[in-house]
C-alpha cells in the first residue's frame, strides 16, 4: 500500500541527484553550454517519460520532450531551488505534455462524466507495474482527461506524493488525490480487460 507521506521512489526513473548537480546548475546559469549539456542529459529520459505517457504517442512525446528541454534552457534561472530540481523538471515536463495535447485538439472528458466506483479503485492503489503490454497501458491511460492522466503519471511513475504533484499542477493535495482516486478507478476495468482495443497487438515491456 503506498501513502502519500513515503519517501519517493521511482519506477524506472531515478529521482536522487548525481553529486554534481548542484554544481552544473550554478555552471550552467552563468552560460557554460557543457554544463547545461550535461544537466539536460541527466534529466532527459525522465522527462522523455512523462511526456510519453502523458501524450501516449512517440511523435507527441519527442515534441513536448524537445519543448521542455528548451524549457528548461531558457527558463533556468527561475529555478529557485525551493523544491528539488526534478521535481521542477517534472513541472516543465508534464506543462510541454499538456500544452501539446491543447495544441493537437485534444478535448477532455468532463470531470463529471468521469466514472468513479469506490470498490474498484482508491489512491492508494496503482497502476500495476508488472502490465507488459505498453500498448494497452496508453489506449487506458488516453481515457482519462489530461488533467487526471497527469496526476496518475505523476504518482504511479515518477511516486512523487501529493504536495508534489499538487505543486507541479497547480492544485490542492486534496484535488490531487481524487483525481488519482477518480482515474485509477476508470482504469481498472479498461487493465482489466474489459475494454481492450489492443489486446490482439503485440506486447511489448513497458
Amino acid at each position: 500500500m503506498d501513502s502519500a507521506n513515503t519517501s519517493p521512489r521511482s519506477r524506472g526513473i531515478t529521482r536522487t541527484a548525481a553529486p554534481q548537480e548542484a554544481e552544473l546548475i550554478a555552471a550552467a546559469r552563468t552560460g557554460d553550454r557543457s554544463a547545461m549539456d550535461q544537466l539536460l542529459r541527466l534529466h532527459r529520459d525522465r522527462i522523455w517519460a512523462i511526456c510519453r505517457r502523458i501524450t501516449g504517442n512517440d511523435a507527441d512525446a519527442a515534441d513536448s520532450t524537445q519543448e521542455a528541454l528548451i524549457s528548461i534552457v531558457r527558463h533556468l534561472s527561475r529555478f529557485d531551488g525551493a523544491s528539488s530540481f526534478s521535481t521542477w523538471t517534472y513541472r516543465v515536463a508534464t506543462n510541454a505534455a499538456l500544452d501539446e495535447l491543447r495544441r493537437r485538439g485534444r478535448r477532455p472528458t468532463p470531470v463529471d462524466e468521469l466514472p468513479f466506483d469506490g470498490r474498484n479503485a482508491s489512491p492508494t492503489d496503482r497502476v500495476p507495474d508488472q502490465l507488459a503490454d505498453r500498448l494497452a497501458v496508453d489506449a487506458a491511460l488516453a481515457v482519462l482527461p489530461p488533467d487526471f492522466r497527469a496526476a496518475v503519471v505523476l504518482r504511479d511513475l515518477c511516486d512523487l506524493d501529493y504536495g508534489e504533484i499538487g505543486e507541479i499542477l497547480g492544485i490542492p493535495p486534496g484535488t490531487v488525490r481524487s483525481r488519482i482516486a477518480r482515474g485509477r478507478a476508470a482504469l481498472v476495468p479498461l487493465l482489466n480487460g474489459n475494454h481492450n482495443p489492443s489486446s490482439n497487438r503485440h506486447k511489448e515491456t513497458l
